[in-house]
């Protein structure tokens, strides 16, 4: 466990796995904690050096002021890296953390050795529902959009079948500070990093949820034909594959990393 200064701003960290494994580096979505890894967690730190921690306004991190950036949350990673001596690592973002490993991916290539980039997106055309969810947040903190969101991060079956996994994501929702949550948002609803794929190195897998409603497999595709060589898994899941294709999603990261 560490703690390091991020542009301003102090990141709760945890480290785990062998000391000179290679490292792996792993980014949550928005308004999830590094938790949100916990499933992969065990048999990702047999192979890696595994570091996650949590984005500046979410979990035991600082909640500066916002608005924040998706360069601003690119730098934090950077920063990281920086105050543990990793010179390079291999990145493993969903959703906002695929869209910082994109920012990271064609702005820092040096520093990426694989990248993989689920349930996410590189850019949001019409702004109207991140700026109704900043309102609700606004108004009620994260807990007035939670139960919806839950319904975009999960199928229904998922919901229904897998009860104390819903509650333990709600859980770390909820807890997220409503500053952190809209500074965030504020970044993801901002962002525009299509012309960035482009220029992105690094060996990248793609990984979408077939029942995803958050960042479709329109998305995924797009990111996969811009980024040249990537490829492209499909998972039965909606937007929180690791946690509900938790076992798919862990052998399909393994058997990338390991190429």
């Amino acid at each position: 466990m560490a703690s390091i200064e991020a542009n301003g701003c102090k990141l709760h960290v945890e480290i785990e796995g062998p000391a000179n494994a290679p490292v792996l580096m792993l980014s949550n979505s928005l308004g999830a904690t590094l938790q949100m890894w916990d499933d992969q967690a065990p048999a990702f730190a047999k192979e890696f050096r595994l570091v996650r921690y949590d984005r500046r306004g979410h979990g035991q991190s600082d909640v500066p002021a916002g608005p924040y950036t998706m360069e601003m949350l690119g730098r934090d990673a950077l920063a990281v890296m920086d105050g543990l001596g990793l010179r390079k690592v291999s990145w493993c973002g969903l959703s906002m953390g695929g869209m910082v490993g994109q920012w990271l991916g064609a702005n820092a290539p040096e520093r990426i050795d694989k990248l993989i980039l689920s349930n996410t997106s590189s850019h949001y055309p019409v702004k109207d529902a991140w700026n109704e969810r900043i309102k609700a947040v606004s108004g009620g903190g994260v807990a007035a959009i939670a139960d919806n969101v839950l319904k975009i991060w999960f199928t229904g079956d998922f919901i229904a079948r897998a009860p104390e996994a819903i509650s333990r994501m709600r859980e770390m929702m909820v807890a997220t500070p409503s500053a952190g949550y809209i500074g965030c948002s504020e970044a993801v609803r901002d962002m525009d990093l299509r012309d960035a794929l482009a220029r992105i190195t690094a060996p990248t897998l793609v990984i979408a949820g077939r029942h995803d409603k958050g960042t479709t497999v329109e998305n995924a595709e797009f990111i996969r034909a811009h980024i040249p060589g990537a490829s492209l898994t499909i998972l039965n899941a909606a937007h929180i594959s690791n946690v509900e294709a938790a076992s798919d999603f862990t052998a399909e990261v393994l058997g990338f990393l390991a190429q």
